[in-house]
């Protein structure tokens, strides 16, 4: 059985362009400052969330001043599609996360669930602190309870958001703004 998945470029037709790349850069830009500033001197462990924190992760790293150790973690709940499922973990991170402080990034927070496990895991790996940085950060009352971004870079409507590392179907990731599907 072969499933169609829908075409990227028909939801980029009647999709709004939220954000530009200009506007989310330098937001970021912003968020790096912010987030060196709280370092102050420490060396976090720098953990991406793949594959949505990858495009963002990447811009973010290059705007902390501050000494980074990089790893990442890939678990996820949406597995291409657009409603979450059971998180399911495909890589954890490498280094020891004993007595650190981890930068958790991510792309969004929508409901949290996916962050809130990841957050939780590290502190049961000995975390002294985890500090959340998202680039999105959705309007909604149904967050996890007890979760909450450290550094947020853009709040967006209650709707589906894609590009900037954020996927259509595990399309549009690489798009250079935020879009949201029509309602």
């Amino acid at each position: 059985m072969t499933t169609t998945q829908p075409a990227l470029s028909d939801a980029l037709k009647t999709a709004d362009l939220l954000f530009d790349r200009a506007e989310i850069e330098a937001r970021i830009a912003t968020m790096g400052k912010e987030i060196a500033n709280a370092l102050e001197g420490e060396v976090p462990i720098f953990l991406t969330v793949m594959n949505g924190g990858l495009i963002f992760g990447g811009v973010l790293a290059l705007a902390i001043t501050a000494d980074l150790e990089f790893d990442y973690v890939h678990a996820t709940r949406y597995r291409g599609g657009t409603r979450g499922h059971d998180l399911l973990w495909v890589k954890q991170p490498r280094l020891a996360l004993q007595g650190r402080t981890v930068l958790l990034v991510d792309d969004i927070l929508d409901e949290g669930h996916t962050l809130k496990a990841i957050r939780d895991f590290c502190i049961d790996e000995g975390a002294t602190r985890v500090l959340i940085a998202v680039l999105c950060e959705k309007r909604h009352d149904r967050a996890t309870p007890g979760l909450r971004a450290d550094f947020v870079g853009i709040r967006v409507p209650d709707r589906y958001v894609f590009g900037f590392g954020m996927d259509f179907h595990e399309q549009g990731r690489n798009l250079a703004g935020i879009y949201a599907l029509a309602d």
